[in-house]
């Protein structure tokens, strides 16, 4: 099946592809932009893939759904467009980089600058009905997904895996701990947030740990 995806992902991901399931999956979706409207835009479907390559990951940030309302998905989870307003969620992402390395709270929820540093925000549903959370649930998307963090566990070495919250860390059960860092703590929704995930230092415990590879640390926040 053809799909227009990055390059490097289409080759690693060139099986699941032609998996009936994902056959299915694509018509589901196909459908669903004929028959309403569905988030993200068919074109941001794939974002996260074509900002992070591949070859390029080296933190993986896994969400649940894309956001359900207009002009919010953009195909990176907990992401925002410039113009639409901060989330609750990414609002306590930002707070906690602000005491974890005492950076400055961005103005934009823009994460685009993340993804190009090889940091893969990958929701475990890619599309979604709007108005309408969880509605593509339990089509496909999940498995195609597994499918993405088990070839990023098996293939590559020395990844950090931020998992927040039970979905996350439910779905990470495949990633292999013995090569990579894997990080767990509350997801960062204001109804969790207080109950780990503020104080969990997940930022700076990433850097470190990709600079004892010899890696660049990502620059959680740009730099004016």
């Amino acid at each position: 099946m053809d799909v227009k995806i990055e390059p490097s992902w289409k080759k690693a991901l060139a099986e699941e592809f032609e998996k009936p399931y994902f056959k299915e999956l694509a018509g589901f979706v196909k459908n669903g932009y004929k028959e309403g409207t569905v988030y993200p835009p068919p074109k941001f479907i794939f974002n996260a893939f074509e900002l992070c390559p591949f070859d390029k990951v080296r933190v993986v940030i896994l969400g649940q759904d894309p956001y359900h309302g207009r002009g919010q998905a953009h195909g990176l989870c907990f992401s925002v467009p410039e113009s639409a307003a901060m989330p609750p969620s990414l609002q306590n992402i930002y707070k906690e980089i602000n005491t974890d390395l005492g950076l400055p709270i961005p103005q934009s929820g823009n994460l685009e600058h993340w993804a190009k540093q090889g940091v893969l925000l990958l929701n475990a549903t890619l599309t979604v009905q709007a108005g309408n959370p969880a509605s593509h649930q339990g089509r496909g998307w999940e498995q195609f997904t597994d499918a993405v963090i088990k070839k990023l566990s098996d293939e590559k070495e020395g990844l950090v895996f931020l998992l927040w919250g039970r979905y996350a860390k439910e779905k990470g059960e495949v990633i292999d701990r013995d090569r990579h860092l894997v990080l767990e703590a509350a997801h960062p929704s204001p109804f969790s947030a207080a109950s780990g995930f503020l104080g969990c230092k997940h930022f700076s415990k990433a850097n470190d740990y990709l600079a004892s590879r010899g890696q660049t640390p990502i620059k959680w926040v740009l730099e004016n």
